[in-house]
């Protein structure tokens, strides 16, 4: 994510524990439907390794692409800025790198759509992307950058 340094949008990294799923979606949904404002990545505190085909075919539906993206490590990120981190999952919440306290620090949870049985993961994801597209797009396009600032240490 090489961002000339004029560039006007803002920089988003979504955590996940795994990045296979959830913050997979966020990712392309934001590069997506928010490019205006602004750049996206994703990242795993301990990532899987994999795109799950289910975030793929999910997002396919509705015309995004993600088949590209990949499975990074948080730790890939470490000296880059952000003017946000969203954790989407409640371990990347508690478990989220000291590091990246630079941005505006946010959790929105989403449960894991590749916890349900084989049978039910197509429609699991369906209803992630769309919590997804809802809420935390929802939550972007009302963002400012110089919201209060809101402090999730514990």
């Amino acid at each position: 994510m090489n961002l000339p340094m004029n560039e006007k949008r803002y920089r988003v990294l979504v955590l996940c524990t795994g990045n296979s799923a959830r913050s997979q979606m966020a990712e392309g949904l934001i590069n997506a439907q928010l490019a205006d404002r602004f750049v996206a990545v994703s990242a795993g505190t301990q990532p899987a390794g994999y795109v799950h085909p289910q975030a793929i075919a999910a997002l396919h539906e509705i015309g995004i692409d993600i088949a590209a993206q990949r499975s990074k490590p948080a730790a890939e990120f470490k000296d880059m800025s952000f003017d946000v981190v969203i954790t989407v999952c409640a371990d990347a919440a508690e478990n989220c790198p000291v590091w990246l306290g630079q941005g505006q620090r946010v959790h929105l949870g989403f449960p894991d759509p590749a916890a349900a049985p084989p049978d039910e993961q197509a429609q699991q994801f369906r209803i992630v992307r769309d919590a997804l597209q809802q809420q935390l797009l929802g939550y972007l396009r009302q963002w400012r950058p110089d919201a209060q600032r809101r402090n999730h240490d514990h």
